[in-house]
């Protein structure tokens, strides 16, 4: 590991331009100025000279490209990084606690004379501190005392997964400063969602913290969830004409576990008909040939919701495909389908009971109006409130936004691409 005051001077003089260019930091200068940022906050928060070790971590947010709610039931997905990071400074501190400060919120400090889960930590970021050096000593590694100072683009409730983006950074810090580098992107994502899933109390599959980890544009699957699928794609949308937009719907979807969790409870009701763990492992023609006796037994939201998976899985393979190949009208037409799936089957876009606010549904009446019978939109992420996506002609990019800003707030819709690059240690 270099030395703070080295890590400065080599920001200064440029040496980091390369990686930085890399992560599609396209302006050097204003991400320099993140960088010295965070150094100068590292320093001053922990109180350590320029002659301290550390190392610079970066990790991305994600976008769903498609297959809606499909991975926890070990289905498929098509998913990237993006332009959004959680960027942060670390360093061996010589004690037993982990120090985490994220800019902007309260010192989280986890002590690790115990790494099973605590029911007061729930839903709280020293859940997954916890989670993520718990994993990490279970696979044989010693995980001692670490600061971090974390600064973050990807904002909470944004359907950008910050939460995995938190995970995978810490776990390329783990990774880097106690494991020498032995743990590969999938393993990473994979001690993130039983971070989340054990730890902080979301029942979420792993599509989130592997698109982080891995970077770029990724189909998964997860026939096998201890082994999963990863195709990469070359994906140039600024090429193909398009752009990728996620709009913010002007809810937070902080307060939704329970809506979230009910989605793969009823999934898994419907598996369990059949005697099957995961729809994964359920035909279409099963459900519909056993019709009466099937919504009889665990309603018809399940069977609905169990509709949509079958479908939106298959939509996945497809939609790679069509992408590989260039071909947006087979995509843009495989978006939309899945989007009006998710509305009128899957039923994430409007809370149980809901009726004073339906945010998600507005946005998306917008979107389609905006385009114009162009592009496509649909929800993103796991609904219910947060963001939607809509990919754009490039042509009316700008009427589109300035159309969707008008209606819902200026800064709302956010044009993203691709980041080549998941959770990485730019510099040590």
């Amino acid at each position: 590991m270099q030395k703070l005051g080295d890590v400065r001077r080599a920001l200064d003089a440029g040496e980091l331009n390369d990686p930085l260019s890399h992560l599609l930091y396209d302006d050097l200068a204003a991400a320099r100025q993140r960088i010295a940022k965070v150094l100068d906050e590292f320093q001053k928060t922990f109180a350590v000279g320029d002659d301290a070790p550390v190392a610079l971590c970066s990790a991305p947010g994600r976008t769903e490209i498609g297959g809606n709610h499909t991975d926890h039931q070990h289905g498929r997905v098509l998913a990237g990084a993006v332009d959004l990071d959680f960027l942060a400074c670390a360093s061996p501190n010589g004690t037993n606690t982990i120090r985490f400060q994220s800019e902007g919120w309260p010192m989280v400090e986890v002590a690790l004379d115990t790494l099973d889960p605590k029911e007061e930590e729930k839903e709280s970021t020293a859940a997954l501190v916890r989670g993520m050096a718990a994993q990490a000593a279970q696979k044989g590694y010693t995980v001692a005392g670490f600061d971090v100072y974390a600064t973050s683009n990807v904002l909470p409730g944004s359907g950008l997964s910050s939460s995995a983006a938190c995970e995978v950074l810490l776990g390329v810090i783990e990774n880097h400063l106690f494991c020498g580098g032995e743990l590969d992107p999938v393993t990473i994502a994979q001690m993130g969602q039983k971070a989340e899933n054990v730890y902080f109390g979301k029942p979420c599959g792993l599509m989130d913290q592997t698109a982080s980890s891995v970077g770029g544009a990724v189909t998964i699957d997860f026939a096998n969830p201890a082994a999963p699928i990863v195709r990469a794609l070359k994906v140039d949308l600024d090429s193909l004409g398009y752009a990728l937009c996620i709009i913010d719907c002007g809810a937070d979807h902080a307060d939704l576990t329970d809506e979230y969790a009910a989605v793969p409870r009823e999934m898994k009701t419907v598996a369990a008909f059949f005697g099957k763990e995961v729809l994964r492992e359920v035909e279409e023609t099963d459900v519909l040939g056993n019709l009466p006796a099937l919504r009889k037994a665990v309603g018809d939201r399940a069977v609905l919701r169990a509709l949509h998976f079958l479908a939106d899985n298959e939509r996945v393979a497809k939609q790679a495909d069509a992408l590989a190949n260039g071909d947006m009208d087979t995509f843009l037409a495989l978006v939309n389908e899945s989007g009006h799936s998710s509305w009128e089957q899957l039923q994430d876009i409007t809370p149980a009971g809901a009726v004073q606010e339906q945010s998600m549904a507005v946005a998306l009446t917008v979107a389609q109006r905006a385009l114009k019978g162009r592009g496509a939109c649909r929800v993103h992420g796991g609904g219910f409130a947060g963001t939607i996506q809509a990919f754009v002609p490039l042509d009316i990019l700008d009427v589109f936004r300035s159309e969707i800003e008008g209606a819902l707030g200026t800064g709302c819709c956010h044009v993203l691409r691709i980041r080549p690059v998941g959770g990485t240690v730019l510099w040590s």
